[in-house]
């Protein structure tokens, strides 16, 4: 009969398609887990894998994840809420986001509020979203482009626009706003495919026919940033970084269109009670002043906020 680490194992497999990482990040002999995996197969009757030319979950398989992932993650949520119960505590949550520039202040604040709660950080691709937050491997995902919403609530944190930022001597730097046509030779250094900057300038180019010329691709936002500064090239931010950072020694011109935008959004499970904690962090970042203030400015204070520190409020 199936156990547990039967389970658990197979959606690693699943999720790498790769025998020899997966039991390396299961710390078992690769041996040991194909045995494994062979048995669940017979178990069930059919393969759940190609093996064509390597490992790919094939349509039954696909369809055993969901199922399997549902029902690890119900496991999870009921030892969560017995331990939350037992221990008469907020106890933990997990949140998952493409980046935390925009959340590291409300995260500290809440942090501040509820020091008994343990907050589990976790970097996402946004396409990994819907399926992780449906198996309950998070409880709160925040997401910088849109998302398939099946099974989903959301709430729109940010809508703001998105600028062109170049180094401060470009022949751009003193203009008001540009056109995406005026972009099309310029260099540009982004983020890689599935972020949410690369999607964007490859929609608007894709809408104008034109191909961006792309120097250099990066996961390191930090490096984006240095090497436009250098000049080697140009970029996307949003308006919020621009706002957050007034002094970064970069020039940022809107773009004349009304697509290029960025929607910040926190995402939950529609199908799933929440934990106190989630409830509560769900609650402060719905409940967070997003709008960064212009230089000069004090940040509003939320409301319950004392001495500087922000409580939660229900919505």
């Amino acid at each position: 009969m199936t156990d547990l680490t039967t389970l658990r194992q197979f959606v690693v497999v699943a999720r790498l398609e790769h025998l020899s990482r997966a039991a390396d990040e299961l710390h078992v002999a690769q041996p040991s887990l194909s045995r494994t995996i062979a048995r669940l197969e017979s178990e069930l009757g059919t393969p759940l894998f190609d093996r064509t030319n390597r490992l790919r979950l094939n349509p039954a398989g696909a369809l055993f994840r969901g199922y399997v992932e549902r029902a690890l993650g119900e496991l999870d949520a009921g030892r969560r809420a017995v331990a939350e119960a037992t221990a008469q505590g907020a106890g933990s949550v997990r949140l998952a986001a493409e980046t935390f520039l925009a959340l590291t202040e409300p995260i500290a604040a809440f942090k501040r509020e509820h020091p008994t709660i343990e907050i589990e950080l976790q970097q996402l691709p946004a396409d990994e979203m819907p399926r992780r937050l449906r198996a309950q491997d998070v409880d709160l995902c925040v997401a910088s482009q849109p998302i398939p919403s099946a099974g989903l609530e959301s709430a729109v944190l940010l809508d703001e626009p998105v600028l062109v930022v170049t180094h401060l001597r470009h022949r751009f730097a003193k203009r008001e706003s540009l056109k995406v046509e005026d972009l099309a030779d310029e260099p540009f250094v982004i983020a890689r495919k599935g972020q949410w900057q690369r999607r964007l300038l490859d929609r608007l180019f894709a809408e104008t026919g034109l191909t961006p010329r792309i120097v250099c691709e990066s996961d390191e936002a930090a490096a984006i940033q240095e090497l436009i500064r250098s000049g080697l090239g140009i970029g996307f931010n949003p308006d919020f970084a621009r706002r957050t950072i007034p002094d970064y020694p970069v020039a940022a011109i809107p773009v004349d269109h009304p697509e290029c935008r960025r929607t910040l959004s926190l995402l939950w499970s529609a199908d799933t009670t929440p934990s106190t904690a989630a409830r509560l962090l769900r609650e402060a970042i719905t409940s967070w002043p997003w709008t960064p203030p212009g230089p000069g400015e004090a940040r509003p204070r939320p409301a319950g906020v004392r001495k500087s520190v922000r409580t939660s409020r229900s919505r």
